[in-house]
C-alpha cells in the first residue's frame, strides 16, 4: 500500500532512503535545515570499508580520549562540559569499551558494510549514474611497531571474518604507490574496501529523485511534532507544518533534538570531522589511513581529499584550525613529498557526525512512536552504510523482511 512519506534529513542517509522508499510506490517528500549542498555527506572520506569492523567505542579509546582531552589537535577531542546529555553519553560510551562489545558488534558492522558497498554499485549500474566509483582496497599505513602490531591484529580479525586483508612489506607498499614517498615503518592492505567522490554522488541521487516524484524542501527545519496516542499527526518547520502517514528521522546530529520532542532518549553526540581538498598532483592512487594520526586519504575524481579527526564538542560548524593544522602537518609527516599549502587549509570545511554511545547507527521504529523510523547515528561510517539504511528503512516502512537483523540497531536498546 503506497504510503505518504515525510523524511526530516537530506544527507546521505535521507536520499538513501527516499531513493528506495520511491522505488516501492511511496510518495516522498525530504525536509531539510539547508540547501542540500553541506554537511557530513559532502566532506566525508567517500570510503566504503568493510574493513572497519571495529566499532569507536573499543577497550581504551576512553583513557586515550580522557589523556588527548588536554591537547585540542589531537585525533579525538571530547570537549569536556557539564551537560546532562553529554554525561549520558559518556557514560553509556564507557560502559561499551569493552572486549565483549567489540566481539558482539564486528559482524554486524561487517554486515551492513557489505550490503551497502554491494547496494552503491547496484545504483550506479541500474540508474546508470555517472559517480566516480573505484575498488582499489585501502592502506593502513604505520609509523610505529606498536601501531603495527595493533593494525596486524586487525588484519587477523578480518581475515577470520571472510574479509580480503594482509600485512604487506615496504617493497610491497612501494610497488602499490610506485609514485609515493612514504615515511612508515608498515602498512596493512584491505581489498575489500571501496571509495567515491560523495558529492557526485549526491548530485547524481538528487537529481534522479527529483525526476522520480521525490517533493524537497529546502532551507526550512523542523521545530515541532504533534504525538497524538503513539503516532505523528504532523511536523512543523520554520515555514510550515506537513502532515504525512510515515517520518523518518534522518537529521544526522540534530536527530536527538528532535526526538527529545517525542519524549524519546536517543543518545547522541555530534562528532565533528574536517576536510582539506587538494588539486596537487600528489602521486596517490590508493586510499590510506595514517593509523597514529587517524587521518584519511582518499584520491577523488580530480583531487585529494584529506579528512579526519572526531570533535565532540557539541553542535557547531567552527572551523578549529588547529585541528586543520593537524591533519597537514601529519599528511607531511607520512607523506615527506607533500605539502598542503595555506590556501587549501583556508578552505578547509567541517562535518558533524552523529555518534551513538555503541558504535551501532539506530535504525527501526521505536516503541513509544509507531510511525517513526530512526535512521541515524552512523558516526564516521555514515557514508558506508548509506545504501543500506535506506533500504533498511524502505524495508521497515514496506513491511517486508528485513534484509538484516535490525535488532543491533533498535533505537529503544539500552547502555
Amino acid at each position: 500500500m503506497s504510503k505518504n512519506i515525510i523524511i526530516i534529513g537530506g544527507g546521505i542517509i535521507g536520499l538513501c532512503s527516499a531513493y528506495y522508499l520511491q522505488k516501492e510506490g511511496h510518495k516522498v517528500s525530504i525536509i531539510d535545515q539547508s540547501n542540500l549542498d553541506a554537511g557530513a555527506s559532502y566532506v566525508n572520506a567517500g570510503y566504503l570499508s568493510p574493513s572497519h569492523i571495529i566499532p569507536l567505542s573499543a577497550p581504551g579509546v576512553m583513557k586515550k580520549g580522557i589523556k588527548w582531552m588536554f591537547d585540542k589537535s589531537s585525533p579525538l577531542y571530547i570537549k569536556p562540559r557539564l551537560d546532562v546529555d553529554f554525561l549520558k553519553w559518556t557514560w553509556a560510551f564507557n560502559k561499551s569499551c569493552t572486549a565483549k562489545h567489540v566481539n558482539k558488534t564486528i559482524p554486524v558492522i561487517k554486515a551492513i558494510a557489505l550490503l551497502s558497498q554491494e547496494l552503491y554499485s547496484n545504483i550506479k549500474q541500474d540508474e546508470d549514474f555517472k559517480f566516480h566509483y573505484e575498488k582499489k582496497g585501502l592502506l593502513m599505513l604505520c609509523q610505529s611497531d606498536k601501531m603495527l602490531e595493533e593494525e596486524i591484529e586487525v588484519v587477523h580479525i578480518a581475515k577470520q571474518n571472510g574479509l580480503d586483508a594482509s600485512e604487506i612489506s615496504l617493497e610491497d607498499l612501494k610497488k602499490l604507490e610506485p609514485n609515493v614517498a612514504f615515511n612508515v615503518k608498515g602498512a596493512t592492505y584491505f581489498k575489500c574496501d571501496s571509495h567515491m567522490t560523495p558529492h557526485e554522488f549526491m548530485e547524481d541521487m538528487k537529481a534522479y529523485l527529483k525526476i522520480s516524484g521525490v517533493t524537497f524542501f529546502t532551507n526550512e527545519t523542523a521545530n515541532d511534532m504533534v504525538l497524538e496516542k503513539g503516532h505523528i499527526t504532523s511536523i512543523t518547520t520554520n515555514k510550515q507544518s506537513h502532515k504525512a502517514d510515515e517520518f523518518v528521522l534522518a537529521a544526522g546530529s540534530w536527530s536527538a533534538l528532535l526526538s527529545k520532542k517525542l519524549d524519546l532518549q536517543l543518545l547522541l553526540q555530534a562528532g565533528k570531522g574536517y576536510r582539506i581538498n587538494s588539486e596537487q598532483e600528489t602521486g596517490i592512487t590508493i586510499p590510506a589511513i595514517l593509523a597514529e594520526a587517524k587521518v584519511a586519504i582518499t584520491p577523488m575524481n580530480g583531487f585529494t581529499r584529506f579528512a579526519g579527526t572526531m570533535e565532540i564538542a557539541g553542535i557547531n560548524h567552527n572551523i578549529n584550525r588547529v585541528r586543520v593544522d593537524a591533519i597537514a602537518n601529519a599528511v607531511t609527516n607520512y607523506y615527506p613529498e607533500i605539502a598542503l599549502n595555506q590556501e587549501e587549509k583556508n578552505d578547509a570545511e567541517a562535518g558533524l557526525r552523529p555518534v551513538s554511545p555503541d558504535g551501532l547507527p539506530y535504525i527501526g521504529k521505536s516503541k513509544k512512536c509507531f510511525n517513526l523510523t530512526m535512521a541515524t547515528g552512523h558516526a564516521m561510517m555514515g557514508w558506508g552504510m548509506g545504501s543500506a539504511t535506506g533500504k533498511l528503512v524502505s524495508e521497515v516502512i514496506s513491511n517486508k523482511k528485513p534484509s538484516l537483523d535490525l535488532q543491533p540497531f533498535h533505537p529503544d536498546r539500552t547502555f
